[in-house]
């Protein structure tokens, strides 16, 4: 039995990502995929970026990896492109936007956030049509290459679930720098036979890792880090920014 574990959206949180990669190690998983938005948000980009390099055999394109990439002018992206340098920058602009392998007779997709882009949010209580649509063909794929997968895993959302639409099966990883549900670091294990065409056993499992989440408020203070206030907020409550009242 083959075991992945699959992360996604460490934003830079140093002290979040290195308990993660630790609880990895000592259920003695060697492979680990990601799914994007390494950096943003927190203030350790360069050192997030470098485990996740050392780390991961699978890692795919978030949108803030994008965005860092192609702006240059909005603060939040330029904060963490001086501190990132050109090469860093360089490979977060070479990353794919998916990754597709089979395990256990299923064929299993891994994208950030949808099949559409890595801006397009799903989350687990939209309409059942938007969430049906985690499953469609790629848009860059045509004839024979394009596909309905049986299961399919993002990040993005920062809120780990999972969910079965007509015998496929929708999966989130949840956030490991930053989650939005529980103040938890959040990652999945797929479970079952790599690379198996007949149908086996297969499982997901989802852990939850605390870890030091005043040492990671003490870091974005010392390194002033963009919209400072609002990031502490939501590593201490779980609250999306765009919900807050500060006042």
């Amino acid at each position: 039995m083959d075991r992945i574990a699959v992360i996604s959206d460490i934003h830079g949180n140093w002290p979040a990502c290195e308990a993660v990669l630790e609880d990895i190690a000592s259920r003695g998983i060697s492979h680990v995929f990601c799914l994007g938005d390494l950096i943003g948000k927190g203030p350790s980009p360069c050192e997030v970026l470098d485990a996740i390099r050392q780390h991961c055999g699978v890692v795919v394109r978030g949108n803030w990896d994008e965005l860092v990439v192609s702006i240059a002018d909005e603060l939040n992206f330029s904060w963490q492109a001086e501190r990132l340098g050109t090469e860093r920058v360089q490979y977060l602009a070479q990353l794919p936007f998916h990754y597709d392998f089979k395990m256990s007779g299923r064929r299993i997709r891994l994208v950030h956030a949808s099949p559409q882009s890595v801006h397009h949010r799903v989350q687990p209580w939209d309409e059942p049509e938007k969430r049906l649509a985690m499953f469609d063909p790629l848009a860059e794929e045509h004839g024979k290459d394009a596909f309905s997968p049986d299961v399919v895993g993002y990040g993005d959302v920062h809120n780990a679930f999972i969910q079965h639409f007509q015998g496929k099966t929708l999966f989130n990883v949840g956030s490991v720098g930053n989650p939005l549900d529980i103040t938890q670091a959040s990652y999945c294990i797929l479970e079952g036979s790599m690379g198996e065409e007949q149908a086996a056993p297969f499982s997901i499992h989802f852990v939850r890792v605390p870890y030091d989440i005043e040492l990671a408020v003490k870091q974005a203070e010392e390194a002033d880090v963009p919209s400072l206030s609002y990031y502490i907020r939501e590593l201490r409550t779980g609250i999306y920014r765009g919900i807050q009242d500060l006042d």
